[in-house]
């Protein structure tokens, strides 16, 4: 696939971040509970994933394949409902602009530090002088947006 593509792919991935953040977070006020409406997007978010994989999967995982893999390879869901809930929390009392604006802070510095060391078997992209440059810039524009 065309890298150029790919990038616009990423970006929609902000946008779309935003937007599930903003009408969650609704949900969760409306509820009166952050938890219910993680709850109600998990499920969602679950439910379509699994018509989508059973839609296109031709061939399933074998119980020998499943068990060969380490069980913390398994636990991407506990983050994906700590980083939810927290979102849903955070955006009524702070603003949406503010949590994903830091939000996109604490994605720069620990998605750099992971490359960096190649953690969760991802390539290695070492560090240099350069990127921690370009690091720094963008964390300061990140924080001048909020000035």
């Amino acid at each position: 696939m065309n890298t150029s593509y790919l990038l616009i792919m990423s970006v929609s991935v902000g946008v779309l971040v935003v937007i599930q953040g903003g009408i969650n977070a609704r949900l969760g006020l409306m509820l009166s509970n952050t938890l219910l409406a993680t709850t109600i997007a998990l499920i969602t978010s679950a439910t379509i994933t699994l018509a989508a994989f059973l839609i296109t999967t031709r061939s399933y995982p074998t119980l020998q394949q499943l068990k060969s893999i380490p069980l913390h390879l398994f636990l991407g869901g506990v983050f994906s409902f700590s980083a939810l809930a927290l979102f849903y929390y955070v955006i009524p009392r702070l603003g949406i602009s503010t949590v994903v604006t830091f939000g996109l802070t604490g994605q720069i510095i620990f998605a750099s530090i992971a490359a960096h060391y190649g953690w969760f078997g991802m390539p290695v992209e070492l560090m240099s002088i350069k990127k921690l440059i370009g690091m720094i810039i963008m964390i300061t524009g990140v924080f001048l947006i909020k000035i």
